[in-house]
């Protein structure tokens, strides 16, 4: 990347550069000088993966209160209702803002298409083929790019933020960006990271999904809500070699079969709507199935299989999974695909209010990093990128107070740090070890099924790796930065190396969260599946919440 000069202080500071940091950006004054941080480029994302659709109640037969209702049921008793009602009453409105931005949606003449996905009791899923999350990223993009007022800064990944002592409001985000950490100031920080599901060994989203923004955040000191809840996404393909690729929902919307070595259609042993029930109960399906059938069912798999739809419609609906498949040797109009549950959606988050506000004055969170109660205990499907668009556009409303806009901070002497390059390659295996240990322990331990044995094992592991991390030459230096203090490292292959340090350890915070929220939660309900407490239970009909290590949980929640 070339060198660019960043100012010290922005009005708005923007992490994360998916749909949600993206649009957050587009929607924020254009009067503010808005920086858009993003640790990879502008098109690298978990939304940039969408690819079933996004849901808005469009069609004459169908209503905002319809789109609520199927919402709240999927959520399975701890949605908040009057998020629900902001997310489906402002969706259409939302749908044209972005035909207006240019996103070219899939039409039956001049109508909008829609689809009908999972849970759903109408059509009402749009969709530009099965690349919806491409499309919207990409104009978004360009929109952003075209902003006199945005400042985007690639390859760079948020540290921490930056917190004024005496008031604990956020004041800013410590940066690593170009070989040297810095601070940057900012009236409001939006923390618009994504997901986590690379703390899981099998999920279907990017490589830069990490839970950068929840961990973050945990460690200033935000609430933190429902943080078990993880949605397994049932029909991921399988195959050795290949990505965990999503095979979208909207398959099997569209009339696909979910069968097993047998050729039999077993969802329909567990639920009577059979491959299209929530998924929860499809992934949950696959994984009871494959225990009781399979040799070694953490790499077995069963078949989904398009051949039920006519080929002219799979050419139509489905050209990116077909050219996937395709690479990967598959036909989908002659074979069924090899597909098994994985980590996809994580309902939990930063708790945040209808204007993304957070517990931390001047921290905001939008899309999959917040916690704002559109999804509850299960997400229903393509209610994803909604939120990203209908929470992004509050943020014109953004309350910024008058004396925090630039004002200069000043900073610290800077630091360097050196190593022996011994000692650095010693610290280097011991994190990619790290990285490749901790997503296995967490798919076993708080995948599909979990139990309190395997739970308290996981935690015990976790904290003693959290140890030997903290332990490390880097992370003691780096964790000894005074607020305000810029740093050089001097090492080689900095960028990457400090990336994987930064991944590292919010991947173990993350970790520690949702294992405790896990064993927190002596229930079984939506994306969170205890072996040992089976039934969903009213005593439970209530949030978790978390903040600096103390867990608690709500009152009983209306259904």
């Amino acid at each position: 990347m070339p060198q660019i000069d960043i100012p010290s202080q922005f009005d708005v500071l923007v992490v994360g550069a998916g749909a949600a940091g993206l649009y957050t950006a587009l929607c924020l004054p254009e009067s503010l000088r808005v920086g858009l941080i993003t640790k990879e480029t502008v098109s690298l994302s978990a939304s940039d993966w969408a690819q079933g659709g996004i849901a808005a109640a469009v069609a004459p037969e169908d209503s905002p209160s319809l789109h609520i209702d199927d919402t709240i049921r999927a959520g399975a008793g701890l949605c908040d209702r009057a998020s629900v009602e902001f997310l489906a009453q402002n969706a259409p409105s939302c749908i044209q803002s972005l035909v207006n931005l240019g996103v070219a949606f899939d039409r039956h003449g001049n109508a909008l298409a829609l689809t009908l996905e999972a849970a759903h009791s109408r059509n009402r899923v749009l969709h530009a083929a099965d690349t919806t999350g491409r499309e919207v990223t990409t104009t978004l993009t360009a929109q952003v790019l075209r902003r006199q007022n945005i400042q985007v800064i690639q390859q760079a990944l948020a540290l921490s933020l930056w917190m004024e002592p005496q008031s604990e409001r956020c004041q800013g985000i410590s940066l690593f960006y170009q070989g040297e950490i810095r601070w940057l100031g900012a009236g409001a920080v939006v923390l618009a990271t994504g997901g986590g599901g690379q703390v899981f060994a099998q999920t279907t989203n990017p490589a830069v999904s990490t839970g950068d923004g929840v961990a973050i955040a945990a460690r200033a000191g935000a609430i933190l809500r429902d943080l078990e809840f993880i949605q397994f996404h049932p029909t991921a393909l399988t195959k050795q070699g290949a990505d965990r690729f999503l095979i979208s929902e909207a398959v099997r919307g569209e009339g696909a079969h979910l069968v097993d070595n047998e050729g039999r259609r077993f969802a329909f042993d567990y639920h009577p709507a059979g491959e299209l029930a929530p998924r929860d109960v499809v992934s949950r399906a696959i994984f009871s199935h494959l225990q009781r059938t399979a040799a070694d069912p953490a790499t077995a798999h069963v078949w989904l299989d398009m051949r039920p739809i006519p080929p002219e419609k799979i050419r139509h609906r489905f050209p990116n999974i077909i050219k996937v498949c395709q690479h990967w040797g598959i036909d989908v109009f002659t074979e069924p695909i090899p597909v098994a549950p994985a980590a996809h959606y994580w309902m939990g988050g930063i708790v945040a209010d209808l204007m993304n506000r957070t517990n931390i004055s001047g921290l905001y969170a939008v899309g999959e990093t917040a916690s704002t109660g559109v999804h509850g205990a299960n997400r229903l499907a393509s209610n994803s990128l909604l939120e990203c668009i209908v929470f992004g556009a509050q943020m014109a409303n953004i309350d910024l107070p008058a004396d925090e806009l630039h004002s200069d901070l000043p900073m610290l002497p800077l630091r360097e740090f050196h190593s022996d390059v011994g000692e650095w390659h010693r610290q280097q295996a011991q994190l990619e070890a790290l990285r490749q240990k901790l997503p296995r322990l967490v798919w076993q331990s708080a995948g599909i099924c979990r139990s309190q044995s395997g739970l308290e094992a996981a935690i015990t592991t976790v904290e003693s790796w959290q140890q030997d991390f903290a332990a490390l030459t880097l992370s003691q230096f780096l964790l000894s930065l005074n607020p305000a203090q810029p740093a050089r490292l001097e090492l080689p292959d900095v960028e990457r190396q400090l990336r994987l340090w930064a991944e590292t350890r919010n991947l173990l915070d993350v970790a520690d969260l949702i294992l405790k929220s896990a064993v927190f939660r002596t229930e079984s309900r939506g994306g969170h599946y205890r072996l040992d407490y089976p039934e969903t239970d009213f005593d439970w009909q209530a949030h978790t919440f978390v903040q600096k290590n103390h867990w608690w949980k709500s009152p009983i929640l209306n259904a």
